[in-house]
């Protein structure tokens, strides 16, 4: 026959405190231990929970097989005793006795599951949990040590743990790849990449025109990978990005990054390269007594306007031609992108979320905290899946970008920006 269940949620937890406290006598005795410091809260918990999950897998099987009766043949569906089994909770599972139905007829197939044992069998709730642990920074091998000790408890075994969590975090990845933008009208993206061990991840950061951060894709490779990229920015664009919305592009500095992009969502989007990159690239190649001053020197020159700012940079790599080549030719190197900012006219408070790519940065921190114990990278599809993980955990903390409140005149400077390529473009052809 079959049965409707009703869920209970954590809601619902009211209601059934008040009917134990009403028809709670046989809790007396228990009471009566707690109160005089003979039994212990949790064992208390524990012996009442696992004789609350016997007592529902035994209404569960007189829904099917109905209520014990000495001397009864039956009907088409029996007991047949019971036996030991498991059931699957938040952080582990736990050992019970089940009752055993079978057939009549009996034989090959005669055994009848008992419905809220089937139930109980998921491992949905465990997986997610095992992911929450492993990504605040427990290895599978120590995950024993943060879940409650209970004598009733299967123990999870370090491979067991490895396989619900990489079960969990291929969900997740799933998940962040099926994402859909149309709804999303995002202003800016942030594109950097994160090492795992031997392997690269590229992940990219949408923000909308409120402000509000959001993952949108992850890659394995590298930036300097054009392929990668390209393959990445074609996925964003399939799932809702609207190429002809201008937008920004905040980006490392690598090549591959800015030719994926105008090969997938064209030239007339600004991009501006990291200053933060850019100095560090800059004072690789100088002795160090002079980081400090051409390091002041460069971001002195990033709060002026832009083609301020340009000439004092340029009249720098003049400076440093002769005795230090190579600093000067890094200076040189995409040193316009670097003031697209400036020339959009957007407050200084605004440029500075703007200005690198922190913002990105910043999660990366974050994933780099949640897998710091892992050691083993078996693969880039491992490190995809724990980035996935990762940056969907941190992104539950993200806040509004600073400036949030000026977003719409980058708007306005984006279209206005948009209007006047489009002019131009009418004019050449005519």
């Amino acid at each position: 026959m079959k049965r409707v269940y009703q869920i209970a949620e954590r809601k619902d937890n009211r209601t059934l405190t008040e009917y134990l406290a009403r028809h709670g006598q046989l809790l007396l005795p228990m009471v009566d231990l707690i109160e005089q410091a003979q039994v212990a809260v949790d064992e208390f918990i524990e012996v009442l929970g696992r004789a609350t999950l016997e007592a529902v897998l035994e209404l569960s099987a007189a829904q099917v097989a109905g209520p014990r009766h000495q001397g009864q043949a039956g009907g088409a569906v029996r007991r047949h005793g019971s036996q030991p089994g498991s059931v699957c909770l938040c952080t582990q599972k736990v050992r019970v006795h089940k009752p055993r139905l079978r057939k009549k007829a009996g034989g090959v197939g005669g055994e009848v599951p008992v419905p809220a044992y089937e139930a109980m069998q998921t491992q949905g709730a465990l997986r997610t949990k095992l992911g929450e642990i492993l990504l605040s920074g427990v290895s599978t091998r120590k995950y024993e040590r943060v879940v409650p000790e209970m004598a009733t408890s299967c123990g999870i075994s370090k491979s067991s743990v490895s396989r619900q969590f990489q079960a969990a975090s291929a969900a997740k990845l799933q998940a962040l790849c099926e994402r859909r933008f149309e709804a999303l009208d995002l202003l800016v993206i942030y594109l950097d990449g994160v090492r795992f061990g031997p392997h690269h991840v590229i992940g990219a950061i949408g923000v909308d025109a409120e402000g509000r951060k959001h993952v949108l894709g992850l890659r394995e490779g590298a930036t300097e990978n054009a392929v990668v990229v390209k393959d990445l920015l074609s996925d964003l664009v399939a799932r809702g990005v609207d190429p002809a919305r201008p937008r920004l592009f905040v980006v490392d500095g690598s090549k591959a990054l800015r030719a994926a992009i105008e090969a997938v969502f064209g030239s007339q989007h600004p991009v501006q390269r990291c200053r933060n990159h850019k100095v560090e690239n800059v004072l690789g190649y100088l002795p160090e007594p002079l980081k400090d001053q051409v390091k002041a020197t460069m971001k002195a020159a990033y709060r002026l306007p832009a083609e301020e700012g340009l000439q004092r940079l340029r009249a720098q790599a003049r400076w440093l031609q002769s005795e230090h080549p190579d600093a000067a030719r890094s200076l040189l190197e995409g040193l316009e992108e670097t003031f697209t900012i400036n020339r959009l006219g957007l407050p200084p408070k605004l440029r500075r979320c703007l200005a690198t790519t922190n913002l990105i940065e910043s999660s990366h921190s974050g994933v780099r905290l949640r897998t710091r114990r892992v050691t083993n990278w078996q693969g880039g599809g491992m490190a995809l899946r724990w980035a996935a993980g990762a940056f969907l955990a941190t992104e539950a903390s993200f806040r509004r970008i600073d400036g949030y409140r000026d977003l719409w005149m980058l708007q306005a400077a984006l279209e206005e920006a948009q209007q006047e390529d489009a002019e131009g473009k009418e004019v050449r052809v005519a």
